[in-house]
Order: C-alpha cells, then structure tokens, then sequence
C-alpha cells in the first residue's frame, strides 16, 4: 500500500500562485508516476499533470502547460505542483495520485492505484 497526504492548498486571488505538495509513504519502492489531479463542484475528476518517479518525464494538460509545473524529490518521496498565473476556473479539489503500472504516463483517473484525500484551492477573481 501507498500513502499520499497532500497540503500547501487555499485562498488567492487570480494571478497568484500556490505551490501543493504531496507526500508518498509505505511501498514506495512501488511507485512508477505520480500524478495530479483535480474536481470542480459538478464536475468530473480532470488530469492535470504527470511526472514519472525514475525519469522525471513530465507531461501536462493544455489547460495548464505554461502555468502550473510538476515535479518530484525522489529523497523525499515528494510531488509538488507549482502553480502560477492562477485563474478562478482553477479553483477546485486537487487530488495527488501514484501509479505502479508503466509504461505510459496515465492521465485518466482509472490509470491510478493510490489517491490522497485532496486538498482544496480557491482561486478569487
């Protein structure tokens, strides 16, 4: 089993950033990419980003290339999102996940085996 804790969620106006954090406990060994996520109210859970655990090949939906980057501390057994130019239709839940399948980085929430509880981020406008 994998355990993710995600935190660094909150309030900030648009144009803002935020950096989320979230950290991997147990069979870690186990871990082949992390990946975020996120859910608006009445949405369905979106991809976000990717990054794999050995390679750091990194892969990004086009809704926040440019913006937000994913990226991991092996030592720490740690993925953050730094997230910049935030816009209101960011705010939302955003969830960490861990996947111990390769090949392919996975951006759908099926391709996933551990979830954190999510953490929120409310982007004002």
């Amino acid at each position: 089993q994998v355990q993710l804790v995600e935190s660094g969620g909150g309030l900030v106006q648009a144009g803002g950033s935020l950096r989320l954090s979230c950290a991997a406990s147990g069979r870690t060994f186990s871990i082949y990419a992390m990946g975020w996520f996120r859910q608006a109210p009445g949405k369905e859970r979106e991809f976000v980003a990717v990054v794999s655990w050995s390679s750091g090949r990194t892969y990004y939906a086009d809704s926040v290339k440019g913006r937000f980057t994913i990226s991991r501390d092996n030592a720490k057994n740690t993925v953050y999102l730094q997230m910049n130019s935030l816009k209101p239709e960011d705010t939302a839940v955003y969830y960490c996940a861990a996947d111990r399948r390769p090949p392919s980085l996975a951006t759908t929430p099926a391709g996933y085996d551990y979830w954190g509880q999510g953490t929120q981020v409310t982007v004002s406008s």
